[in-house]
């Protein structure tokens, strides 16, 4: 597919070396400055200057124009009535896509301009398919808790059998929910929008990195029963069997998320929080995911930086500019998993997993998070090592580490010895990787070979 021409006739930076003019000369002092900078000193603007500055010249023009400054204007304005208009600037001025002024800019060269249209409009369908079946998800009617314990619960797989038996596969559509829904708030990223606002800007935008629904309360919100009892809307795959957070009741953190998007909406590479599994069912459209494990030899996903402490996670802004920059090496990359999960399907994520996923078409989907015995000891980790990156739990749960062993104490009292004795067995090997790695006396111990990080992610992640 071609990428058209931007609407302001913005190109790209290389072409200006063959141009006979650069209208960014035109732009006074602003015409000294890196791209970059323009755009950072026009976020200080508000309004009404960001306007006035963009009437000095077309580049100054194209410059007031970004939609990222307009999105950030709008979701800070939180204005009590919001009707999507089509794009974020008109939206803004409360007047139709079709009511704004378009000057051309011509002979304006900038790749911070560029690079977001050509990344919204980029075909992200070539990165999805041709997958190599060495990285294919595998693919599997059903399973049963007992498999799922003992082969499955360390890879991504795809079910294609329970979730065609759940109530709302059959029910939900986007146009039933807007009639039924439309009028409450659900949460999408930084906004509370009524569903029937964001349907309208799911429909109807061109964003880069489209805003996602991900609800965290749509159960309460749209009361539904959840569980396998007349009645009931939906329940979780009986394979993935027991949650362990399950023993925290009403103070256990976030679980269950609502997702909605248009087509190239999704997450880029993450890890689900406090060290859990999670699978994701999708009940309309489709999702493409790319997958890799956490292993204490191999580094984070290519195009992926996190800090020394893994708490901080940097990679490219939007999904469609990681698929350009680095899909090619990904699929090359050991331990790469790949598959595009269908309508009436669910997949499994493990516990520690960098996973980044984007939509096909138009999806809706729900999505839980769970802890399954055979992670127990990852969960006590993260809990016990990592209590800054620890989320979802309420302002009362201090301490998660210690309410979730004095519950498991008090229910499972035997599945907790187990998992603090697998707690000390991890403590143990990432102890012997360090020695490995400075020596038994803490010098390098690296004589005669070159040097090489020992730690990534891994098992041995979630533990000092």
């Amino acid at each position: 597919m071609m990428v058209p021409a931007h609407p302001l006739n913005v190109k790209p930076l290389g072409n200006a070396f063959t141009a006979h003019e650069n209208i960014k000369t035109e732009a006074g002092l602003f015409a000294l400055l890196p791209d970059e900078l323009i755009t950072q000193i026009m976020e200080r603007l508000n309004p009404s200057g960001l306007l006035r500055l963009g009437c000095t010249c077309k580049a100054l023009y194209a410059f007031s124009r970004q939609e990222d400054l307009w999105k950030m204007l709008y979701l800070g304005s939180a204005p009590s009535e919001i009707k999507w208009q089509g794009s974020w600037l008109s939206t803004y001025l409360g007047i139709s896509k079709d009511q704004l002024s378009r000057v051309s800019c011509r002979n304006l060269f900038s790749d911070s301009l560029h690079q977001p249209f050509l990344c919204a409009h980029t075909s992200i369908e070539p990165y999805t398919h041709n997958i190599p079946p060495a990285n294919a998800i595998p693919r599997l009617s059903d399973l049963n808790a007992e498999d799922f314990a003992d082969n499955w619960a360390d890879k991504p797989f795809i079910l294609i059998d329970p979730v065609r038996q759940w109530p709302v596969y059959r029910q939900w559509s986007s146009d039933l929910l807007l009639e039924k829904y439309g009028e409450i708030a659900f949460r999408a990223e930084a906004v509370d929008w009524p569903l029937k606002v964001y349907v309208d800007y799911m429909r109807n935008n061109s964003d880069e990195s489209p805003l996602y629904l991900f609800d965290r309360s749509f159960v309460e919100k749209m009361d539904l029963q959840v569980g396998k009892h007349d009645g009931d809307h939906y329940w979780s795959p009986d394979c993935f069997g027991e949650d362990l957070f399950d023993v925290f009741e009403g103070q256990r953190p976030d679980r269950r998320w609502l997702i909605v998007g248009p087509e190239r909406s999704g997450s880029t590479f993450h890890k689900d929080p406090n060290a859990t599994s999670a699978w994701n069912a999708i009940l309309s459209g489709s999702k493409y995911w790319i997958m890799f494990p956490s292993n204490p030899s191999d580094p984070p996903p290519p195009g992926v930086y996190v800090s020394e402490d893994q708490g901080e996670v940097t990679s490219p802004l939007s999904i469609a500019e990681w698929l350009i920059g680095f899909h090619g090496e990904a699929r090359r990359t050991r331990g790469c998993r790949e598959g595009i999960c269908k309508e009436g399907e669910v997949l499994h994520v493990p516990s520690g997993w960098w996973h980044l996923v984007v939509n096909l078409s138009p999806s809706i989907a729900i999505t839980q998070n769970f802890v399954p015995k055979a992670h127990l000891a990852n969960a006590l980790a993260f809990l016990k090592y990592k209590p800054d990156q620890v989320s979802g739990f309420k302002n009362d749960v201090k301490n998660p580490y210690e309410l979730f062993v004095a519950k498991l104490k008090e229910k499972q009292p035997e599945l907790l010895q187990k998992g603090l004795a697998d707690l000390e067995r991890l403590r143990g090997a990432r102890k012997r990787k360090w020695e490995e790695l400075t020596g038994p006396n803490g010098n390098d111990g690296l004589e005669g070979r070159p040097f090489s990080f020992g730690f990534g992610e891994g098992d041995d992640e979630d533990v000092p």
